[in-house]
């Protein structure tokens, strides 16, 4: 299952990043005189209402997509887990560190992105710091969790009668072995943060048009579900294919 996970991650971000240099077509080029065409030789998934190349769309959205996904975990990860792990070595700082991931439970991505998009407007900048701090509870919980266990290790006792300061038991000590713990979360929060994101596009919070984005290509779809599914069938298989290829690779490091 690793390796099915990874060789569908790995063709994914090959995909990403095969469009910043090739597609088959223009992706926000319309032709109206080609719309809502099936799959053919020139156009292998279709073309949508505007008559744009799905498969073009499809790429260009895979690298829109897996780069707000990387965003938003980068921005959950480092703020998440230094907290958890000094959540996990200091009680006093442990009661309002898990306290503030509490609170910050009661805001999911897409309420925190309908108030930042209200006062900054939409963007996928928005997108990405609203996943990003939904995030951080996950990885502070993990990290925490796994730091509690490492902190009643022998070697842990023997560094602080060593009078080793905190800061390098947390490097050397902590961070190594809490490491398959936080990148069970890492896979975890990517394929949840591809979902975040093909929700909020879906809203219109994401990218704005014409810029491809499969949860603004399957908004874009719904008119033509009963006369032309293939628009919605791509840009959703996408989604499902790489949120399955992120969560298998978790489950691999969650085995171990």
């Amino acid at each position: 299952m690793r390796r099915l996970g990874g060789a569908i991650v790995a063709v994914m971000v090959l995909v990403a990043c095969l469009s910043l240099f090739w597609t088959p077509y223009d992706p926000l080029q319309a032709d109206v005189t080609a719309r809502l065409q099936a799959s053919s030789l020139a156009h292998p998934m279709g073309t949508d209402q505007f008559g744009r190349d799905i498969a073009s769309r499809v790429m260009d959205g895979a690298r829109l997509t897996l780069a707000t996904a990387l965003g938003a975990t980068a921005i959950s990860a480092l703020v998440g887990v230094p907290l958890g792990v000094l959540a996990g070595m200091r009680r006093g700082a442990s009661r309002f560190v898990m306290a503030g991931a509490d609170l910050l439970l009661a805001f999911p991505a897409l309420l925190l992105a309908i108030v930042l998009t209200a006062v900054f407007g939409a963007s996928m900048w928005i997108v990405v710091l609203a996943i990003g701090i939904a995030g951080i509870p996950g990885f502070v919980r993990v990290a925490r969790a796994g730091t509690l266990t490492v902190m009643q290790a022998d070697f842990i006792a023997a560094a602080r009668i060593a009078r080793v300061p905190g800061p390098k038991i947390a490097a050397r000590h902590v961070l190594p072995n809490i490491w398959p713990l936080v990148a069970t979360q890492v896979s975890v929060a990517l394929s949840l943060a591809i979902l975040a994101e093909a929700g909020l596009s879906f809203l219109g919070l994401g990218a704005p048009a014409p810029y491809a984005s499969w949860g603004r290509m399957l908004q874009a779809s719904q008119p033509y579900l009963a006369t032309a599914p293939h628009l919605a069938l791509w840009p959703g298989a996408a989604i499902a294919l790489t949120v399955l290829g992120f969560n298998l690779l978790g489950s691999a490091h969650d085995r171990r």
